[in-house]
């Protein structure tokens, strides 16, 4: 990779169809690069680097010059680009394991590539080689060398009729992966094998209230909280988390925002930034603030309203908040007190991925 000056960091932005999640895909929108200096938070640079179908999610190879992306679409995919330069160069394509695939994660060893897919309900896994590069054994099959599904429903009528994946961790102290299921008001859990990276169904970690919805979660830095958003009951959820067990115990429910609106009011992302807690909420598109106690129990602290609207994902670099706005003025960069310090205009972000040097 071309050495970057000093003063930047370049990111990796992941965008939806122009007209939106669900529609059409593959007419023209694609990965974006855009960077960021770490003075000022100013953004500048912004180009379309590849066009790829509905690459909603990325995640980028920690020490090899790799980045994934799905297809967010009924037949779902991950892609594997090769990053030189300033460029990427698609290397595979393979099946998600599932309709919908919407998150990714690289295990800690970067071993292993886990996808959620929403709409199928189901955990994809898919090793990889040293290099980064998916294992023969997914190459063989043009997919996940593991499809996990789930059964179970929720109260929605809409959207809790039957699992939806939406987000994929690994637990504190590695033995366990973890998938938040928004249908079935679920965390489900799986032993890791740490030689192969495969897992092993391991039942429920926690079970949330129901119609709780939730989405996506963070885990404190010692492995004691895991703070759990509920899209549907528009909440953030504290779990006491016991990491020999891999359980969560519930101990705090606190609203997502304070916005009373009758509208729609849907929480998305959760990022833990030190002893702040932001959370992205589309409807009155804003980023919640929440102080971490030192029992790790939440303080409500204020909401940033943003330019744009539904805020679909965010990240902290350098101590900036950069905000994937998936409608109206594209990515927006907050400071500390929430006061706007950058923007670009990139069509439909759903997310922000900082690039390896």
């Amino acid at each position: 990779m071309t050495p970057q000056p000093e003063n930047l960091r370049p990111l990796w932005i992941g965008t939806y169809p122009e007209a939106g999640a669900g529609t059409p895909a593959g007419l023209g929108e694609g990965i974006w690069r855009v960077d960021l200096d770490p003075a000022t938070g100013a953004l500048s640079g912004a180009r379309l680097v590849v066009e790829t179908p509905a690459p909603s999610f990325l995640v980028a190879h920690p020490t090899a010059p790799v980045l994934y992306a799905v297809d967010e679409e009924q037949d779902g995919a991950v892609t594997l680009f090769d990053v030189v330069d300033d460029d990427l160069r698609p290397r595979v394509t393979v099946s998600s394991g599932g309709a919908d695939p919407c998150h990714l994660l690289l295990d800690d060893e970067a071993r292993t590539l886990l996808v959620a897919n929403y709409s199928a309900g189901t955990l994809g896994v898919l090793p990889l080689d040293a290099d980064g590069g998916f294992s023969a054994e997914v190459l063989a099959a043009g997919g996940p060398a593991q499809v996990l599904g789930h059964t179970g429903a929720g109260p929605h009528p809409e959207r809790q009729e039957a699992p939806h994946a939406h987000f994929v961790a690994v637990a504190p102290g590695g033995h366990h992966v973890l998938v938040v299921d928004l249908g079935t008001d679920e965390v489900r859990r799986y032993s890791r094998d740490l030689e192969s990276g495969l897992l092993t169904e391991d039942g429920v970690a926690v079970s949330l209230p129901p119609g709780t919805g939730p989405r996506h979660l963070a885990f404190a830095v010692d492995g004691s909280r895991a703070y759990v958003v509920g899209e549907l009951d528009v909440t953030v959820h504290v779990l006491a988390w016991d990491e020999p067990t891999a359980r969560g115990e519930l101990v705090q429910t606190l609203p997502a925002t304070t916005s009373e609106d009758e509208g729609t009011r849907l929480p998305a992302h959760v990022v833990l930034d030190g002893n702040r807690l932001l959370v992205g909420v589309r409807g009155p598109d804003v980023v919640s603030t929440f102080t971490v106690d030192d029992d790790g129990l939440l303080r409500p602290d204020g909401e940033h309203v943003l330019p744009g609207g539904w805020p679909r994902h965010h990240t902290v670099v350098d101590g900036w908040t950069v905000v994937a706005q998936q409608t109206g003025a594209g990515l927006v960069v907050l400071d500390a007190d929430g006061a706007q310090v950058g923007s670009a205009l990139v069509p439909a972000p759903a997310c922000v991925v900082p690039a390896v040097l």
